[in-house]
């Protein structure tokens, strides 16, 4: 192998994925080959096709299901060690398992930090796009690798800035110093909202008045898209206050339970996702805040 190959990083996903070919362009990598299928009883095969040895390898996943999905990706990262990589980094834009990051009632398993510890031990370094921190200041308190968060915001504001006549609507307080930011630096005005959750898919929503913003377009703004409880709300105070046409953006869109049909169903008019996760909405592209973090990532393991 000759020495500019060693450095030409190989890039793996088990599906194609929209960040794919965007950030082997930005990292001049390779796509990484390889095989996977499932056996008649359910369980994993996977075989690399690719010669890795003395390469660094990332692996680009999508973590939005991940029960189905974690196997096969800690079998891909151990048989690349085995097989020689130099390094192997993750690159999850949306990452999983945030939600539970304390014991709200008796016995319950606290899995952001179990799956942090799991994850933790098959991967050189975690690059992920807004993760949902709550009680947790950083990633550094739950992964024990180097990790990089990337912010999204520049992403938004960019999309946001070709857009006139706008209300920014934050569906939370958790979303205000972030919709606030945005707003400054799109130049539009927003509101914040109040959520009360009441269970897993009950939430009331909350806002101020916006009756004098009867006359814009309101986009909603959100970093994840779950359930779409949230969304739906904040839709429907939006249309009680007077407000006509409704959007939404966010960040990453998991879309339970084709959530999506229904919020389109109830009147949404627009709805837009960053390509963190693989989506017919995905309309804003984040390749160019990951390569940087990626890169970053790179130098540091060639490094070591």
């Amino acid at each position: 192998m000759t020495p500019a190959a060693e450095k030409t990083p190989l890039l793996f996903a088990f599906q194609e994925l929209p960040l794919q070919q965007p950030l082997c362009d930005r990292l001049r990598a390779q796509v990484g080959q390889l095989e996977s299928r499932y056996f008649p009883d359910g369980e994993s095969y996977v075989r690399v096709l690719s010669d890795v040895v003395g390469r660094h390898c990332l692996l680009l996943a999508d973590l939005s299901h991940p029960d189905d999905r974690y196997l096969p990706l800690i079998f891909l990262a151990d048989t690349l060690r085995d097989l020689g990589a130099a390094s192997v980094g993750l690159v999850a834009p949306y990452l999983c398992y945030m939600r539970q990051d304390a014991r709200f009632q008796s016995g319950e398993a606290i899995t952001s930090k179990i799956f942090a510890r799991s994850l933790s031990a098959h991967i050189d370094w975690l690059v992920t796009v807004e993760p949902h921190l709550h009680r947790f200041r950083s990633l550094d308190q739950l992964y024990s690798v180097p990790s990089r968060v990337v912010q999204a915001a520049p992403a938004l504001v960019e999309w946001l800035g070709q857009r006139r006549h706008l209300l920014l609507v934050g569906p939370d307080a958790e979303s205000e110093q972030w919709v606030a930011e945005i707003a400054r630096r799109s130049g539009h005005p927003y509101v914040i909202g109040r959520k009360e959750r009441l269970g897993d898919r009950h939430v009331r929503v909350t806002l101020p008045p916006v009756e004098q913003y009867d006359d814009r377009v309101a986009v909603i703004i959100d970093d994840v898209i779950s359930s779409g409880h949230t969304i739906l709300k904040c839709l429907q105070a939006l249309e009680a206050g007077g407000i006509e046409q409704v959007e939404c953006v966010a960040v990453h869109g998991i879309f339970a339970d084709e959530s999506d049909a229904q919020l389109v169903g109830a009147g949404l008019a627009g709805l837009v996702t960053t390509n963190t996760v693989p989506h017919a909405t995905n309309d804003i592209d984040v390749s160019p805040l990951l390569a940087p973090a990626i890169q970053a990532c790179l130098k540091a393991a060639r490094e070591t």
